[in-house]
This record gives structure tokens, C-alpha cells and sequence, in this order.
């Protein structure tokens, strides 16, 4: 056993391994809260897979706290009037454009990124979702086609 400067145990010298586990999963966690751009995590393993995660950037983009979205199916908020988006996970990892909702009502075509996480066991534990927008890259390509329909008139 090892003893501190002031007489006490180190919290790694009792349990190093759970030590390492949490401290691992304190830097995971700040590093997904860091990232600039909106993530969530959804439990694969829980019907709908509600979402577990959402960082400052989720509730930036979105306008949901976290508190709003945490144990909501991911599907069903996100794409509400995606009937395929269900089948999304089965293409993981994926790279898929789509058009989300907002809080607000307003949609926004991104670029979702699906990443899966799987436990210590091997089996599936979380769907990642990283969202790129893209609206204004979609508004840009609109413009373009009516500039060219306009050159291309007689």
C-alpha cells in the first residue's frame, strides 16, 4: 500500500484498474464535450436507442439542452419524418447527408457521421452520431444550378 505526502492512500493504489477506467472515461467524456461540432451517443442496446450524450455543440446546433434529449430516442427526435433514417445504424459506420429538425421546427441538411462503440465484451454498447452541417454548402450548390440554368438560356 502506498501512502500519500499526508498520510493517506492514493485513490490509484487501491483500485489501479477502475482508477484507469474512470480517468479514461473522464477524458473521453471532456474530450467529446470539447469537440466544436454536435455529437451524441445512443445506447445500442435499448429500443429507439435514446440518446445517453449530446455535447455544448448538440445543444448549440440543435437549441435542445442536454437535459431535454437525454433518454430520447435518437430517430424519433432528430428524424421525425425520416422513414428510413431507422436503418441508418445498419450502415455503420456510415457517412450519410440528410436534413434534421431542429427544436425550433427549422431543418438543416449535415453530413452524419455514425460510429459504433463496442464494450470490453465485444458486443455493441453505442451508436456515435457527429453531425457536419452542410446547409450552407447545399444553399451554394443551389445557387449554382440557377446560375447555370440562367447561362443556359436562350
Amino acid at each position: 500500500m502506498t501512502v500519500s505526502d499526508n498520510g493517506l492512500r492514493r485513490r490509484d493504489d487501491v483500485a489501479p484498474a477502475l482508477y484507469r477506467l474512470l480517468s479514461d472515461s473522464a477524458l473521453s467524456r471532456a474530450a467529446l464535450g470539447a469537440c466544436g461540432f454536435p455529437v451524441v451517443l445512443a445506447d445500442a442496446g435499448a429500443k429507439g436507442h435514446p440518446i445517453t450524450f449530446a455535447n455544448p455543440a448538440f445543444e448549440a446546433f440543435f437549441g435542445y439542452r442536454a437535459d431535454e434529449v437525454l433518454g430520447r430516442p435518437a430517430i424519433t427526435l432528430l428524424f421525425p419524418e425520416d422513414e428510413s433514417a431507422a436503418s441508418m445504424f445498419e450502415k455503420a459506420p456510415a457517412r450519410v447527408e440528410m436534413r434534421i429538425r431542429r427544436k425550433d421546427g427549422s431543418t438543416a441538411h449535415v453530413e452524419l457521421t455514425i460510429g459504433m462503440v463496442h464494450g470490453a465484451s465485444g458486443r455493441l454498447s453505442h451508436w456515435v452520431l457527429a453531425f457536419a452541417d452542410r446547409s450552407e454548402l447545399e444553399r451554394l450548390r443551389e445557387e449554382l444550378r440557377v446560375l447555370r440554368a440562367i447561362a443556359a438560356a436562350p
